[in-house]
């Protein structure tokens, strides 16, 4: 059976409020890690996230 193209990743807050998101990111396109600059709800600002493994 062949791998999936898709993996489910975590968002992690850099804010440490333990806040996360989860997306999806194809492995064959975007090989480095993932960060993006989105709305912490917990700190009521935008911090960057970065991609963590879903344990």
């Amino acid at each position: 059976m062949a791998k999936a193209v898709t993996i489910k990743v975590k968002l992690l807050s850099t804010a440490d409020t333990g806040f996360f998101y989860v997306t999806k990111k194809n492995t064959r396109t975007m090989t480095e890690k993932m960060s993006q600059r989105k709305y912490d709800p917990v700190a009521k600002k935008h911090v960057e996230f970065k991609e963590t493994k879903i344990k």
